[in-house]
């Protein structure tokens, strides 16, 4: 996606008109409109792809530190 702010913008402003166009909830509709870009930019394969990483290395349990006084 070339421009992901213009994308969430555009987004956003149909889901204010599929709202009826109120007053006072532009940060409703941009963050609706934010997540849907972004969950479908998670969910496409190009991105889990690249989201794909090693496991993280595992550790036995930590011992804990005390003072020998």
């Amino acid at each position: 996606m070339p421009n992901l702010e213009e994308a969430i913008r555009e987004r956003a402003y149909h889901l204010w008109v599929a709202d009826g166009q109120p007053d006072g909830k532009a940060e409703v509709h941009w963050m609706h409109a934010q997540y849907e870009i972004l969950a479908t930019l998670v969910a496409s394969p190009a991105v889990a792809d690249f989201a794909v990483t090693k496991p993280a290395k595992k550790r036995g349990p930590r011992k804990s530190k005390t003072c020998a006084d």
